[in-house]
Formats: structure tokens, C-alpha cells, sequence
């Protein structure tokens, strides 16, 4: 254990040095048998190193094991022994006394593995929270309960009963993989030393009851030699410490890759019967994620696919890539693939392609993708020459070769050597593809991330390059925001859904532009602003709309009466929609009179503030269809006109925003702006506010800014505000 993950993180860093590098370990419901639970841990700290003292506690034996064994913990205490970390292995039943007895013993954490508590319902919560309280009131911590349990193969403290362990023997290395599932810690465990990784820390915590997976991941984060976290989650329920791991191992180039499972119905309905987890807003956790630089994987494959080039930590640069082969088939797949993944193709200089064309055949292609044809069976010296121009190409960020086909004639070995030396000479992420395992193996000897098909390679430098492109984007947001405190939550005056008019006064007041508009009480009062909006707009034409509370949705209802050009007409739409609201049982009607205003294109703003994560602005094109297209991107505040910017561009109609055919670009600048507002808005009145629908939104030409024409807030009720407010 290094002097850094000892560090003080929070006022459980005690717990973590017990749990990773404890001076001893006491195991309670010991067995004699390493094939049981109480047994493999033992079996597993003799054979993989563990130097502390091992202390078996069975009233039914003296010796387990070969070591001597302790009737109970206080036997234990009475010799002089107070283990600093314990492992209970008894059933549910006997669990808290034996959590009771460690904690007035002075154990600093215990590793639960019994089941029966959180994941089978209410009365196994009481439980739960019985156990953790028993625990914390002695000053000792609890992985668990239901958990598989940790370890630090480093030191060779395994405090888990997995049996993967028999079957693939650790080894060191600079992966962590911490999880709140037992099986998801050894899956990809397995699947990395199949591969030749080494694993340091591997930490199951099941019921995430006291010390959960999040706390747990930010104390690993700060072993310098840890340089990829794999985490798997079934609930965020701790998302400062999450995000403090974040922070943690991004301030030293360290990435984190994490499942959120759970996210399906059917999935969330299987996280709740399997770890008693309560799954959060899925939108509010990618946001989130998004937020602090961890990359989502959606399965294990995408969470282990790029671990060779998060481990090999060359700079993707802009993620340019450039693809060669010897088949133009490969090269014309790999381009495809490119597309579909946003991973830009190098747009090669004038000076590297004409190097390229004196390199290779007249029938090769001296472009990207670059077609080295079958000219590379005979000449040796070819491969390397390419490189080497490459290398010297500043637009050439990434480079992906692939080998579909390699038998006598190739030197396999001369191809691997050189594009290792590439990629470690240039520091260019460089990966190969090969279908042939033979030609895998080579690669793999001498260093080269490799994949089975040119699919998976391409697939693995997409996410690195933009997961890199991610991590540095937050580390600038962070330096822009350091100053600036999160701001003490205001409330606001409202409960419930506020009408057109309050609603829009709200997103003035947030610094969103809105139309410029008059609520009114009475038709002669809707004629009066009619006139006052036709000399102050050149003579635009006008809508007048029902404005009430309890009748958000005005057009099912006929309120909504457009392009207006007469104070007759104003004033006689004004008088239906008074008597509809009448009819509707509006106790005070009025009617909103607004300059109608036509933009380049219909967008959507909205706010909904998660309870765990705080204000979320949502981002999208709008109009009747929102929810049908569903082409949105999601922000958590705070946030920058950049992280804006990046969002968008995930948008399908992002081309709009640089010009489409014969339509001008989008104000992209005034979208961000107003969303940043908006966001700002919320988080300062982060108590107060429980939505926010701004559609639609105006998109004028780009320079011409947005105009938010209609609008619902939602606020919280008073004592609502008051409770949540620190």
C-alpha cells in the first residue's frame, strides 16, 4: 500500500488500509476446507503472499488450515490480538453479533459475506441498517453486506471467496476492477489475464451498505500505479465519491471505465431483487458520467475492448486515423466502420502522399485508407518506409493496420517489430487486426494492442480517442470553474405549475430571451397590447393564448390562436379563449398576447432536477415530434458554452448548425448561451425548481440569437424548499 492511498481521502481511509494492506486478518466462520467460503480466503492469503498474520476463528476446531484457530473473537482479544481486519463467513443470523463483538474488539473493517439483508426486501433493510449501525458506532466500516468481498493481489490480502481464483491465478498489475456484483468483479478479471493483464485490486461489495463501491473506487484511484479503474454499478449511491475517483485519477492521466446496469425495465426490476438497488434516472446518470470524464461501457466487451490502449497511454491526438492493409477490402470496411463510430479519417499532406506514392506499387493507393496490396509479401522493407511517413505527418493521430491474411512469405515477426517501434518512437496509438491467432500472438509479444477483426480495433481507438478527448474537455471545465463555488440554493415563490406568463418572467429573470409579450385580463386590455407590440415590431403579426396554471397543454384545448394581424381579431380570440378557460373552471382567466415570431428552426430547452445529481438541462430539436424523435443530448450542471457545443454535435441534426443546402447555419453560440443560462438558473434554485419546458425555442440565423416562445415551469411546494435547503 502506497503512502498516497493511504492518504486521508475521507474519515474512512483507516478502513481502506485495513481492508488492502491490513497487519492482520481475522476470519470468522473459518473452515478447514478451502473449497468453502470460510476457507478460500485463507487458502488464498497463504498462497499469494499475504506477509500479515492470519487468524481463524471456529469454536469447533484448533487448527484450520495448519494455523492455529480461536474459539471466538474474544479469544482473540484475550491472547492480545486484535485483528485490524475481519472477515465474516456465518450465516445471516449470527452475522450482527459477530459485527458487534469486532467492533467493540477495535476491527477497523469487516468484510460481510452472508446474505439475506437489503436484496430480499424491507425487513432485510432493517437489518442491513441494524448491522451498519452496530458497526460505525464502534468506529469499524462494512464492505457488504452480500459481498464477495476485496482483494490487493499486490499484497496478497484476499479477503474474498471467489473461486475464479483457483482456476486463474493473479498477478499484479495496473488494472482495478471494483464492482457491486460478485460475477461481474471476476468476468472481466478472467478475460484480462486470459489476455496477459495483470489485476491489483479486484473488490466486490454487494449490498453497498456502508462502504460502497464509490468510496471504495476513489481510495484505489490514488495508487499511482493503478492506470485504469473498471467499474460496475447497479445504483450510483454515492455519486460525490464517484466523482471524487473521477477527479482522483484523472489528475494523473488514470481513466475509468463503468457499466451502470439497470438500466432497462426488466434490468432495473433484476438490480432491485439482486443488490436491493434503487435505480436512478438513466439520461440523469450518463450526464452525470459524462460530467466527470468516465467513459459508459454497455457491456463487458466495451468495458475490456481498449484496455491495451488505455495500459500503452500514447496521446490519440484529434483521433485523426489513418488505415492500411494489404487488402483494399480491409481498408474500404475499416473506412466504413470509421463513419459510423465519429472517428475522422486523417486527411493525409500533399508531401506524405507523395512520399506514400514513392513507396508503394503503382497499383497500391497512396491515400487513406492506404492499400499496400500484395506488394508487401515481397518487399521487407515497405511496411516501415509507410511508417515512417506516417510518423512525420502531424495530421496522422492514430493508425490502425490490418492483416486479413499472413502465411509463408510474411514476415509476421519484421511487421510486429515495426509497428511497435512506430507506435513507441511517434507515441501514436497503433493497433492491428488479424483474424489468424497465430498472427494475434506476435503482435500481442511485441507490444501491439491487438483484435481478432478490423471491427474491434476500430471500435477501441473510437472510444479511447474519445473518451481521452472527454477527460481533457472536463479537466478544462474544472480549471475554468475552479472559483467559482457551487452557489447556495435561492428559493422561489410558487408551488406547483406556473403559468405562461410566470413561466417566462422565470426564464427572463435566468437570462433565456423570450418573446416579447403582455398577460392580459380582458379583450379591450388583449387589443391595447396588440397595438403596442405591432409599433414596437414593425408591424409583426401577433398570438394570443389562454394563460392558466391548471391548462398547460393550450393547444388541445383551442388557446392558441397565431398570426393575427387586426386589433378585431386579437380581441375576438381573446374573448373565446377567456370563455373556454371559464368553461375549463379557470378561477381567474387571462390571456398571454405575444409577438409571433417565426425562427431558422424549432428547438427544445428542459430542466429536471434528479435528486441525487442535481439540475439536468436537456437539449434538443423541438416541436410536436419532440418526444417522437427523441434526438436530445443531456447536460448536468454546471456547464460551459463548450461542453454545449460538444453535446450538440451528437445531435442528428447537428449539420443545421454549420448550414444545410439553401438554410443558413444555426445560431449555435445563442443556444449554448441560453442553456448555460437556464442551467446556472437551475442550480442556483436547485430546490425550488422540478422542471422546466421551454418549447418551442426560436433557432435564428447564426448572429440572430433564440427566442423562447413558450414555457412551463414547475416549482416545488414551500415546505418542500425549506426541508431541502441546507
Amino acid at each position: 500500500m502506497t503512502e498516497t492511498l493511504l492518504a486521508p481521502l475521507d474519515a474512512a481511509h483507516d478502513a481502506f488500509a485495513a481492508l488492502f494492506h491490513p497487519s492482520s486478518v481475522a476470519v470468522i466462520g473459518a473452515s478447514d476446507n478451502p473449497n468453502k467460503v470460510g476457507g478460500r480466503p485463507i487458502h488464498y492469503m497463504r498462497a499469494f503472499g499475504y506477509m500479515g498474520e492470519i487468524l481463524p476463528v471456529n469454536p469447533a476446531r484448533d487448527v484450520i488450515q495448519g494455523l492455529p484457530a480461536y474459539a471466538g473473537v474474544a479469544d482473540l482479544v484475550a491472547c492480545g490480538k486484535t485483528p485490524e481486519a475481519a472477515i465474516v463467513a456465518v450465516s445471516g443470523d449470527a452475522t450482527l453479533e459477530q459485527v458487534r463483538l469486532c467492533a467493540e474488539a477495535g476491527v477497523k473493517a469487516a468484510v460481510i459475506m452472508a446474505s439475506g439483508f437489503a436484496e430480499t426486501g424491507a425487513k432485510g433493510r432493517e437489518r442491513q441498517q441494524e448491522l451498519v449501525r452496530v458497526a460505525n458506532a464502534g468506529g469499524m466500516r462494512l464492505v457488504g453486506p452480500n459481498a464477495q468481498g476485496t482483494a490487493n493481489f499486490a499484497a496478497g490480502a484476499v479477503l474474498n471467496f471467489s473461486t475464479m481464483f483457483m482456476e486463474v491465478a493473479p498477478q499484479d498489475g495496473p488494472i482495478a476492477i471494483i464492482s457491486q456484483s460478485g460475477a461481474a468483479s471476476v468476468m472481466p478479471y478472467a478475460l484480462l489475464r486470459q489476455a496477459g493483464h495483470g489485476v491489483r485490486y479486484l473488490v466486490a461489495t454487494g449490498n453497498d451498505a456502508d462502504l460502497d463501491a464509490c468510496a471504495i473506487a476513489a481510495a484505489v484511484a490514488a495508487d499511482p500505479d493503478v492506470r485504469l479503474l473498471l467499474v460496475y454499478l447497479e445504483t450510483i449511491s454515492n455519486p460525490d465519491a464517484l466523482a471524487r475517483a473521477a477527479a482522483i485519477a484523472r489528475a494523473r492521466g488514470a481513466s475509468i471505465v463503468a457499466i451502470k446496469a439497470g438500466n432497462s425495465a426488466r434490468g432495473a426490476q433484476a438490480a432491485a431483487s439482486h443488490t436491493g438497488a434503487l435505480v436512478g434516472n438513466d439520461a440523469a446518470i450518463d450526464a452525470f458520467l459524462v460530467a466527470h470524464g468516465i467513459w459508459r461501457a454497455g457491456d463487458i466487451g466495451e468495458l475490456l475492448r481498449a484496455v491495451p490502449l488505455y495500459l500503452q497511454d500514447h496521446a490519440p491526438g484529434a483521433g485523426r486515423t489513418v488505415v492500411m492493409s494489404h487488402s483494399g477490402a480491409v481498408g474500404v470496411m475499416a473506412a466504413d466502420l470509421a463513419e459510423r463510430h465519429g472517428l475522422p479519417l486523417a486527411a493525409l499532406r500533399d508531401d506524405t502522399l507523395r512520399a506514400l506514392g514513392a513507396i508503394l506499387p503503382e497499383f497500391g493507393t497512396a491515400n487513406n485508407p492506404l492499400d499496400m496490396t500484395a506488394a508487401l509479401l515481397g518487399k521487407g522493407d515497405m511496411f516501415p518506409r509507410v511508417l515512417e511517413a506516417l510518423g512525420a505527418d502531424p495530421a496522422a493521430d492514430m493508425v490502425m493496420v490490418g492483416i486479413p491474411v499472413a502465411g509463408p512469405g510474411y514476415d509476421v515477426e519484421a511487421l510486429a517489430r515495426d509497428a511497435a517501434a512506430f507506435s513507441a518512437g511517434h507515441r501514436k496509438p497503433l493497433v492491428a487486426s488479424a483474424p489468424q491467432q497465430s498472427v494475434r500472438e506476435v503482435f500481442v509479444r511485441h507490444g501491439v494492442p491487438t483484435f481478432v477483426t478490423e471491427a474491434d480495433a476500430v471500435a477501441a481507438l473510437a472510444q479511447y480517442a474519445a473518451h481521452r478527448e472527454r477527460m481533457a474537455r472536463v479537466t478544462r471545465v474544472t480549471r475554468v470553474m475552479a472559483s467559482s463555488a457551487v452557489p447556495a440554493a435561492l428559493p422561489l415563490a410558487g408551488n406547483g405549475l406556473q403559468d405562461e406568463a410566470r413561466s417566462l418572467a422565470l426564464l427572463a429573470e435566468a437570462g433565456v430571451p423570450t418573446v416579447p409579450h403582455r398577460l392580459c385580463g380582458s379583450a379591450s386590455e388583449a387589443g391595447a397590447a396588440f397595438e403596442a407590440l405591432r409599433a414596437s415590431s414593425a408591424g409583426a403579426a401577433v398570438v394570443v393564448k389562454g394563460c392558466a396554471a391548471s391548462v398547460p397543454h393550450k393547444s388541445e384545448h383551442g388557446l392558441v390562436h397565431l398570426r393575427l394581424t387586426t386589433r378585431v381579431e386579437s380581441e375576438a380570440a381573446a374573448r373565446a379563449c377567456l370563455d373556454t378557460l371559464r368553461k375549463l373552471e379557470v378561477r381567474e382567466p387571462r390571456i398571454v398576447v405575444a409577438q409571433m415570431v417565426k425562427g431558422r428552426h424549432e428547438f427544445a430547452l428542459g430542466v429536471s432536477v434528479d435528486p441525487m445529481f442535481g439540475p439536468l438541462v436537456m437539449i434538443g430539436e423541438g416541436g410536436t415530434l419532440l418526444e417522437l424523435r427523441k434526438d436530445i443530448v443531456t447536460l448536468l450542471a454546471p456547464f460551459t458554452v463548450d461542453d454545449v457545443r460538444a453535446a450538440c454535435a451528437r445531435l442528428r441534426v447537428a449539420p443545421l448548425f454549420t448550414g444545410y443546402r439553401d438554410v443558413p447555419a444555426l445560431d449555435l453560440d445563442a443556444l449554448a448561451s441560453a442553456a448555460v443560462a437556464l442551467g446556472n438558473w437551475a442550480l442556483r434554485h436547485r430546490h425550488a425548481v422540478r422542471s422546466v419546458d421551454i418549447n418551442p425555442l426560436m433557432l435564428m440565423a447564426a448572429g440572430e440569437g433564440v427566442i423562447a416562445v413558450d414555457a412551463v415551469v414547475q416549482l416545488q411546494d414551500a415546505k418542500t424548499q425549506e426541508a431541502e435547503t441546507p
